[in-house]
């Protein structure tokens, strides 16, 4: 389960509504030692010693990452990217056997992260935000589909000219956008009745209108039912959002017109989609 764009918004608002005001008094760090050797958790562990005594100021997201800026000029960069759990714990009671990092607050209150797959929990000082590459990745020049200058026009500026399949222009370090995975591709493009092997700058403008509108929908719904079915946010409640096409499609047939869902590999992962609705 991959946290992408509207479930990083999710889990930095409720963030930016608990923690603001609140003294880092420890920090615990558990089982991080293969996390730590493939750069998920900072080499130098004394790093996390350098948020105590800070108190929150902000948590705010762009793209996949959020970033919990402290007023000692640190900061704790969270990307829960392929699966992870950031929760907020009101009391001891609550606190969870298995983290990998645990943020105590002088008011008996914390913060754990879990990594299941890839990620990053980092403490990151101010000057050193852009050696870090999700930060430097999602807080960037890209367009993000949650900001009001992301319309249509500026979509069309962005894809109209690109000779790349779809998943390439949408998905990964060369995409136009921040914040979907393939996840959010593969709703997307069936919202928008398209193959993913179609090239961005083939598409008809009646085409690019469609996928403009199936982002935004993607994104609003995700939102409105708190993230996606298998996602949880701070306080452990679950998403809402189920997929529309996806591994849950496997064996199913397309809910539009009943024609078997296929399953290709594509753009260096697997992609379900349905052959007579996408073209």
């Amino acid at each position: 389960m991959s946290v992408e764009l509207p479930e990083a918004s999710i889990l930095a608002g409720q963030l930016n509504e608990e923690l603001p005001g609140k003294r880092i008094a420890a920090c615990d760090l558990r089982d991080y030692e293969r996390m730590q050797k493939i750069g998920f958790i900072n080499k130098d562990l004394k790093d996390y010693d350098r948020l105590v005594d800070g108190v929150i100021e902000s948590a705010v997201s762009r793209g996949n990452t959020i970033l919990v800026k402290l007023d000692n000029g640190m900061n704790m960069v969270i990307t829960p990217e392929y699966g992870g759990a950031v929760l907020y714990h009101a009391s001891s009671e609550s606190l969870p056997n298995k983290y990998h990092l645990k943020v105590d607050f002088d008011d008996e209150t914390a913060l754990t992260v879990r990594l299941t797959s890839m990620g990053v929990i980092s403490a990151v000082e101010d000057s050193g935000l852009l050696d870090s590459y999700v930060y430097r990745r999602d807080f960037s020049e890209k367009a993000s589909p949650m900001e009001e200058k992301f319309t249509f026009e500026r979509f069309t500026e962005l894809v109209s000219d690109r000779r790349r399949q779809l998943k390439q222009v949408l998905v990964g370090k060369d995409a136009v956008l921040v914040g979907l995975s393939n996840s959010a591709f593969q709703d997307v493009i069936y919202r928008a009745g398209l193959h993913p092997k179609r090239r961005a700058s083939e598409l008809s403008d009646v085409e690019r209108r469609a996928l403009f509108d199936a982002i935004n929908q993607l994104i609003g719904e995700r939102l409105r039912l708190g993230g996606k079915d298998k996602f949880q946010d701070i306080y452990g409640r679950q998403g809402r959002y189920a997929p529309v096409m996806g591994p849950n499609m496997k064996e199913r047939d397309c809910p539009a017109c009943g024609t078997p869902i296929e399953k290709i590999n594509h753009g260096g992962g697997q992609v379900y989609l349905c052959p007579k609705c996408q073209k």
